[in-house]
């Protein structure tokens, strides 16, 4: 509220805020665990001024060069934490993850054409298909990983719970809910590689408002360079190998029907054991069978 009426952008609202809570950390010599989550980028698109008219004066689409201001918006963010940890010598004893939660959204084509904007990944936000699922990630821990280094390995979100703790040097622990991340400090520190045979799952047994590639309910699992993306609402499968085809442009299903198999069965067990909520149909209110299911009956 303290910010209502006067010209600060949201962003830069949030930025003082987590600077402040900084400041008070540092004052009472007390170490701190600061998780900053911007509302930008994200509908709806409003000009983060004074970067926006650049953006403008260039040519974009009025939409996109919101779009673009937003996010030089939130890098500024990032920026000025940057600078008041190096000015207040907090820098190397600080890590920083900085990770979005889902692809960058192109649904929307913002003057451009739809479901391109993170080429060479197939489609965006809301989609089963890389362009929604896969995003980058950086981390700085000084000391620890060599600046400019590039990792492969690959992680999902819920692998952060177990990695902070760690980092944190908290070894022993109780939870009340089962952890299904695994820590990547390891792979961090380049002293393992991702296991080949760990199972990634994405669920979305509902509708996301827009359409187009890969928008809509799915359950998918990643195992290796294998992608199974199985359709509720047509009960049928994709099968992508993501090592020579990263924009999933092929579909294997019907050229590779042991792994199809393989990975559906495994998706189905991994639905049933957690509890996975499947839609159901209209007109019959029956669920959506398991996907190894559907392969049981053809």
């Amino acid at each position: 509220e303290k910010y209502h009426g006067k010209p600060v952008n949201l962003t830069e609202a949030l930025t003082l805020e987590a600077l402040d809570a900084l400041g008070r950390a540092r004052s009472a010599n007390q170490p701190f665990y600061l998780y900053l989550s911007h509302y930008t980028v994200h509908v709806p698109l409003e000009p983060h001024h004074p970067y926006y008219q650049k953006y403008e004066e260039m040519g974009l689409d009025s939409r996109e060069a919101r779009y673009a201001s937003m996010i030089e918006g939130m890098d500024q963010s990032l920026g000025d934490l940057m600078d008041y940890l190096v000015e207040n010598n907090l820098m190397e004893n600080t890590i920083i993850l900085f990770m979005s939660d889902n692809g960058g959204l192109s649904a929307l084509g913002r003057g451009g054409e739809p479901h391109t904007h993170n080429w060479p990944l197939n489609s965006g936000k809301g989609s089963a298909y890389e362009g929604g699922i896969r995003v980058p990630m950086i981390v700085s821990w000084p000391g620890k990983i060599q600046a400019g280094s590039k990792s492969e390995e690959i992680l999902v979100i819920e692998d952060f719970f177990p990695t902070i703790l760690e980092m944190a040097g908290i070894k022993e622990y109780q939870t009340v809910q089962e952890i299904d991340g695994i820590s990547f400090v390891p792979a961090l520190t380049g002293q393992i590689t991702t296991d080949p045979d760990r199972n990634l799952i994405w669920h979305f047994p509902n509708k996301w408002g827009a359409n187009g590639p890969g928008i809509g309910s799915t359950s998918s699992i990643r195992k290796g360079d294998w992608k199974l993306v199985y359709w509720h609402k047509t009960q049928s499968m994709e099968l992508f190998n993501l090592q020579e085809d990263l924009m999933e442009k092929t579909n294997l299903a019907n050229q590779r029907p042991e792994k199809l198999k393989e990975l559906a069965k495994e998706l189905g067990n991994y639905l049933r054991t957690v509890k996975a909520q499947m839609p159901s149909f209209r007109d019959s209110e029956k669920q959506v069978p398991w996907p190894d299911e559907v392969l049981n009956t053809l």
